[in-house]
């Protein structure tokens, strides 16, 4: 007999399937990884491309969403399992194979993908944006994490919580270290209300439109949505929540600037500084670090019913032309201008109302930016403290005596609230400040659990809204 006779037929070769909607993930995993773009802005214009050059379904781009949103999500408990599935240390697999698995490891545990296809158009994908021989790795490696779900792995891959606490609930609820013990040090308490905050933050949260007061109202929304897609607000009275497909790009009150996407919790804060009890003139406001414009245009809408005006600062000349563009149409006089805040150009004194909403470390909305988690360090919290301090000071210096200052920022951490606030009062790296505190707590009517006061603290597991801490004071010399 001879050899061709003997030797097995070959497989035909399979041209590897193209997946418009696991290219797409991928294309954003790689953007998030290569150019610390937010997914959150590269993702909505690249479905929109492929809605418009393909037959790209509704289905496609929620499967798309859920893979970016879930992968980035789950990327510290996916990166324990894959380790323990791989024979080398994670940094020394190349980045875009860590995504390609990232992705696969989240449609076999974190998806209702049947186990099969998962592996397979990940495997396909692979073949496509890997080649060959790296698909290969892929598919062994994919196929030992299929071998058992979630919680079998978590019982592997995380210590016990006895053992380490905050490691164990890093892994399992995929959040570094470090934040876990900030996320705890803030909130307070026992293994429950921690568990579920950082349960929360894994989840998506909920699309919520502002109707601005004197130029849309939240029955209107309804009615342009469908009373079947809307929800109302939790606490706002301009609120309204989206039902999941929901599109507020859609809506037309959305697209001229009488409403808005804005979360409640941002709406709370700006209701709370408008609505703080002030003796003597209120018609000059003023907030301070305004970009990109979602409180600022709430704070002009209420003004205007009130014939105050705004004047909105913000740093930056690009997100100032934000601001504009929130803001347009407004009824009322209003002013955008592109100033520093630490160095401004208005006289001391020359405002009755004044928010800061300040720069931060954004630990307060991981739910809508998951890849920020895995970006931030400790270290950065330095890196903002003076900036934070020195736009409180001088927002003490831009509001009248008796007038009302409101310090917010989107992050819990102690080092970026109250301990900012008080230092500033007690003239900590700077003069004292003469004010006193207002309870903020009676301004958020009918919100629980708002905490001993006077500043407010809100939480995603309590609130359903992004950790957003509001302080307000009132300059008393």
């Amino acid at each position: 007999m001879n050899e061709q006779a003997t030797r097995r037929p070959s497989k035909p070769y399979r041209r590897p399937k193209k997946d418009p909607v696991r290219l797409l993930a991928f294309e954003v995993l790689r953007a998030v990884d290569e150019r610390d773009a937010y997914a959150n802005l590269v993702l909505p214009p690249l479905l929109k491309k492929a809605r418009e050059n393909s037959d790209f379904e509704a289905r496609d781009a929620a499967l798309a969403t859920e893979l970016v949103y879930g992968t980035l999500r789950r990327q510290g408990t996916y990166d324990a399992i894959i380790s323990a599935c791989v024979d080398r240390p994670l940094r020394e697999v190349d980045p875009p194979v860590l995504d390609v698995l990232a992705l696969g490891a989240h449609q076999l545990l974190g998806t209702r993908i049947p186990t099969h296809a998962a592996v397979s158009a990940s495997v396909d994908l692979a073949r496509v944006v890997l080649g060959d021989g790296r698909a290969k790795f892929v598919n062994a490696v994919l196929r030992k994490i299929s071998k058992d779900d979630l919680d079998g792995w978590l019982e592997r891959v995380a210590p016990p919580y006895d053992e380490d606490a905050e490691d164990h609930l890093a892994v399992v609820h995929s959040h570094p270290r470090w934040i876990v013990s900030a996320l705890w040090d803030a909130l307070g308490g026992g293994r429950a209300g921690i568990e579920d905050l950082l349960e929360a933050d894994n989840e998506r949260p909920e699309v919520t439109l502002v109707a601005r007061p004197g130029r849309s109202t939240t029955d209107e929304l309804t009615g342009l949505l469908g009373a079947d897609t809307v929800l109302p607000g939790r606490w706002s009275p301009y609120a309204v929540r989206l039902a999941e497909g929901g599109e507020p790009g859609a809506v037309e009150a959305v697209r001229d600037g009488r409403a808005g996407v804005q979360d409640e919790g941002s709406q709370l804060v700006a209701l709370a500084l408008a609505n703080a009890p002030l003796e003597g003139a209120d018609t000059r406001w003023l907030d301070g670090c305004a970009g990109p414009g979602g409180k600022a245009a709430l704070l002009a809408a209420l003004a205007a019913g009130r014939g105050a005006a705004l004047l909105a600062a913000e740093k930056q000349p690009h997100r100032a032309r934000l601001v504009e563009r929130a803001l347009a149409g407004n009824p009322g006089p209003y002013q955008v201008i592109a100033a520093d805040g630490t160095r401004p150009p208005w006289r001391p004194g020359s405002f009755d109302r004044v928010l800061v909403d300040v720069p931060c470390s954004g630990l307060g909305a991981l739910r809508r930016r998951p890849e920020a988690r895995w970006r931030r360090r400790p270290a950065d919290l330095d890196g903002f403290a003076p900036l934070q301090r020195g736009l409180l000071r001088e927002a003490f210096q831009a509001v009248r005596v008796g007038g009302i200052v409101g310090y917010a920022t989107c992050s819990p951490h102690l080092a970026e609230t109250r301990v900012v606030v008080e230092d500033v009062l007690r003239g900590r790296g700077g003069p004292p400040v003469e004010a006193e505190w207002i309870d903020a707590r009676p301004l958020m009517p009918g919100v629980p659990a708002l905490g001993d006061g006077p500043d407010v603290q809100l939480w995603p597991h309590l609130h359903g809204t992004d950790a957003m801490y509001l302080a307000l004071l009132r300059r008393t010399a």
